[in-house]
Formats: C-alpha cells, structure tokens, sequence
C-alpha cells in the first residue's frame, strides 16, 4: 500500500460537499482517504492510499477542480494506523520545497537529529509530515496557538517555510 498526494483547488467554495466527492471518488477508484486537510484560502491537500499506482482525479467529478498530483509521499513522524484510528486535525500546514541536493535518507537523519528542538518551543505540536517521494516538497502538521509560533519551531530546527497555511477551523 501506497500513500498519495492530491492537492486541489476548488472551483467553488462548498468544500463540505467535495470533501465527500473526493472520498466517495477516492472509494470507486479502490483506495482509502486518509486525510484532507482544508486552507482557510480554500485549497485542500488530499492524501490517499491505494494498493497499486494512484490514479488521476478527473476534475470534472470534483466540479472542475483544478488537481495536482497524484504524487506518493511517505508518511514521517507518525503511524498510519494511528492516523486512521484517530484522524487528527491539525491547526497549520508547512510547505517546504525541498533542495535539490536533499535526498530522502539524508532528509530522515536531518528530521530524526532536529525533532527533539521542538521542545524548545513547547506551546506547538509537531504532528507529522508527508514527504513526496520525488524530493519537490514536504508537508508538515502542527498545532499551534498562532503562526508566529510555527515559525519559532521550524527556526527551532533550522528548517525553512516556502508556505505556511492556517487550516479551516471548521474542518478539524
């Protein structure tokens, strides 16, 4: 089983409604939503599981949404089955696009040796990141009390932010 990501912007602003268009299409298609996670902007970031290559999503099933991906990510600092237990919502997403030079196992050590500077910034949780298996970006789930906190923490583990998202309240 295999773990992807969809990011999608809606080409209207019913996002209860396509949340359950990307699941029940996420279903047809024999796979799993695991999680989709809304921008107060709108845009959802959608990650799926299915047992062989991910298939496109036609935009015209998600009312024209214009969709990026699918692209596999590998789930870091967390379990999935943990995740599909509980279903954690977040309160901010980080986008990092990951330097070229950067490869994944030099990526999990850098991750593995930092993770224990987010204690130096209690009042945030760092929850879990997906990584895309082609290195372009990584998305990384924190509770925090304000953005000025998720920046503390990822300076706490020297790790920029290309895109800092507030997650829609409504949607946790």
């Amino acid at each position: 089983m295999s773990l992807y990501l969809y990011e999608i912007t809606p080409a209207h602003t019913d996002a209860d409604h396509l949340l359950k268009e990307i699941d029940a299409l996420t279903q047809r298609l024999g796979g799993e939503l695991i999680e989709a996670q809304i921008t107060t902007a709108r845009r959802i970031f959608a990650i799926a599981e299915f047992s062989a290559d991910a298939p496109s999503l036609d935009p015209a099933a998600l009312g024209d949404a214009e969709i990026a991906g699918p692209h596999q990510v590998r789930l870091v600092g967390a379990a999935l089955d943990e995740l599909k237990a509980a279903r954690p919502a977040a309160g901010y997403l980080v986008e990092w696009d990951l330097p070229a030079e950067l490869d994944m196992d030099s990526y999990l050590a850098r991750k593995k040796a930092n993770a224990p500077r987010y204690a130096d910034v209690p009042e945030v949780s760092f929850l879990r990141t997906y990584v895309r298996e082609d290195m372009d970006k990584c998305l990384c789930f924190y509770n925090a009390p304000d953005e000025a906190a998720v920046r503390r923490a990822r300076d706490a583990v020297s790790t920029p932010i290309d895109r800092l998202h507030r997650l829609d309240e409504d949607r946790r």
